[in-house]
């Protein structure tokens, strides 16, 4: 029988907000929680032995998750944060300053009419719902990982991701999920080659696949550049429209 933990249900928890909510301001925290989640979980589960003093004895795959996940999180809410603000108002007169004033007192005064939509959440609710079913029931039908625990990490970080994407509405949400299913698979081939006799896990390619994380987001904050450079947003729908 699968033992649940308080690790894995954070895994799933934060997995959930990023798959759930639009705002950056929840989802790329839940992301980084989520790095910190998988970090220990993999230090819980023993795939590495522990090979460093600190803290009464870690291995270093917690350290290269720890500081993967804040490397990740600081590059995208640095995109975040420089493509949520408006630029070039210096360059506004008293008029376009007073017009400008004007458009956002209506955007906040139609953002608090309607300050939640059911619909939008729908669809990433049942989609969560598939995944956790999924993720619960292919353990015990297709196992790969050591453990079912482990099974369901990996299952629930790939499908979720996969889902973020399926749902996103703009294209740091995309990056989000991509992450997620990168997480995923980094676990697989962690608790898959912590198992071989003769290889096992090393530095070299904890590192490989935490430079890919990094590049990843990197790929992700340039992508979020050119599609803001030229529409002045991120969100995708605006793509259908010119």
């Amino acid at each position: 029988m699968m033992h649940i933990n308080w690790l894995l249900i954070g895994i799933g928890m934060t997995a959930t907000v990023v798959l759930l909510f639009r705002d950056w301001r929840l989802t790329i925290p839940a992301l980084l929680l989520n790095y910190v989640a998988l970090a220990l979980f993999l230090a819980e589960q023993q795939f590495v032995a522990p090979d460093m003093d600190l803290f009464g004895g870690i291995s270093t795959l917690v350290v290269v998750k720890l500081i993967t996940g804040m490397a990740v999180t600081f590059i995208l809410s640095i995109t975040a944060l420089t493509f949520s603000r408006e630029y070039g108002l210096e360059n506004l007169d008293e008029f376009g300053m007073a017009e400008l004033r004007r458009a956002a007192r209506a955007a906040q005064r139609q953002m608090a009419s309607q300050p939640f939509h059911v619909g939008d959440y729908i669809v990433p609710f049942w989609a969560g719902v598939l995944a956790l079913f999924a993720s619960a029931t292919l353990p015990y039908v297709y196992a790969i990982a050591p453990t079912p625990a482990a099974d369901f990490a990996w299952y629930w970080l790939v499908l979720t991701g996969v889902l973020t994407i399926a749902t996103a509405s703009d294209l740091l949400k995309i990056g989000l999920g991509l992450l997620l299913c990168a997480s995923g698979i980094d676990m697989l081939y962690t608790a898959v080659v912590s198992t071989l006799k003769d290889g096992g896990l090393n530095v070299i390619p904890l590192a490989l696949l935490s430079q890919f994380h990094i590049l990843l987001a990197l790929a992700i904050a340039y992508l979020c550049g050119l599609l803001y450079g030229r529409l002045k947003t991120l969100e995708l729908n605006e793509l259908y429209k010119r």
